[in-house]
């Protein structure tokens, strides 16, 4: 109650500024239109960010859509983006920055048929492995560098299988393994009829090379900017109201869903099940990024032998700035 005490007294002390971009905030998502983007929905559909005095637009991603290119582009003020991609676009020259942190732990993991003898990441030696690209890649790659597994097929390595948004090649035997996260895939899988039993799981916080997942990120010029930090401030603060209220009501974050969801192709009872899943992700966030597990996730990525994600430990990847000042 305190929280919510205070954003409602800071939106009151919040400045009217003649200028409409001072209070327009574009965010650019990952995927679709589900619950892994809750709190940004509720936020909106609670009025915590009109409470702000802020006008907010969610694009929803796909497929072909990069946030970093539309951040670059200036198609967003703020996107989200797992870590591994955002520094891999910082050490290739897109200046990106991370102002909030909402995901406390992965929901990555590999999911493998029983039946192909894998009991560890050794066993993948020689299988088909099914990995996201589009920036997704990063953590696998890394993983299996560190375990001294060449991704260029052949009996000693893994053969990557370019794995669309779906989990088919799972079930139609194309790959041993495929990638799938907690609050989704998994639960794809299971749907299709297979049994749990059937199936072994790894997850990668418990395999020691989880990296941080779903960080607000902004260009590093418009930091310089007092307007623009003013209104990432109160966004961030209604934000993680939203993921907060998400956590506690999820059947009613589940509703909100789907009721943004153009497209009509998911069920409230998916999307219940997946805010479930993502609550446990979120648990524990205020919203602030923690430097030890910032540390962990780039630890994670130089770690990489002869062809680490990232080359050098980034500097001035991330500021405490705009939490500081949400929170307090």
């Amino acid at each position: 109650m305190k929280h919510l005490i205070a954003a409602a007294t800071l939106a009151l002390a919040t400045p009217a500024f003649a200028d409409g971009h001072a209070n327009t905030v574009t965010l650019q998502l990952q995927w679709v239109t589900q619950a892994q983007f809750a709190g940004y929905y509720v936020a909106l559909d609670k009025g915590f960010y009109e409470a702000e005095g802020l006008d907010v637009t969610i694009l929803p991603g796909g497929p072909d859509i990069a946030p970093p290119q539309v951040l670059a582009g200036g198609g967003a003020d703020a996107m989200l983006n797992w870590m591994p991609s955002a520094l891999a676009a910082r050490e290739k020259g897109l200046p990106v920055v991370n102002i909030a942190q909402p995901f406390k732990t992965s929901g990555l993991m590999l999911t493998c048929w029983k039946d192909t003898g894998i009991t560890g990441p050794q066993d993948f030696r020689g299988k088909t492995i099914g990995v996201w690209f589009f920036g997704n890649e990063y953590p696998f790659l890394s993983w299996m560098s560190q375990e001294g597994i060449p991704t260029e097929g052949g009996e000693d390595g893994v053969t990557v299988l370019k794995q669309g948004f779906n989990v088919d090649p799972l079930l139609q035997r194309q790959a041993d393994c495929i990638s799938t996260m907690t609050y989704n895939e998994y639960g794809q899988v299971l749907d299709a009829g297979v049994s749990p039993d059937e199936l072994v799981t790894f997850k990668y916080e418990d395999m020691g090379v989880a990296t941080l997942e779903d960080g607000i990120w902004v260009l590093e010029e418009n930091l310089e900017d007092e307007v623009f930090v003013d209104k990432m401030t109160r966004f961030v603060r209604a934000s993680m109201q939203g993921w907060k209220y998400a956590e506690e009501n999820p059947a009613e974050a589940a509703a909100i869903i789907i009721e943004n969801d153009e497209t009509g192709a998911q069920s409230e009872a998916a999307q219940l099940r997946m805010m479930e899943e993502i609550a446990k992700l979120t648990a524990g966030s205020n919203g602030a990024l923690d430097e030890a597990d910032y540390q962990r996730t780039v630890d994670t990525l130089l770690a990489g032998g002869s062809d680490p994600v990232i080359s050098a430990a980034p500097e001035g990847a991330w500021t405490s700035v705009i939490t500081d000042a949400a929170l307090n």
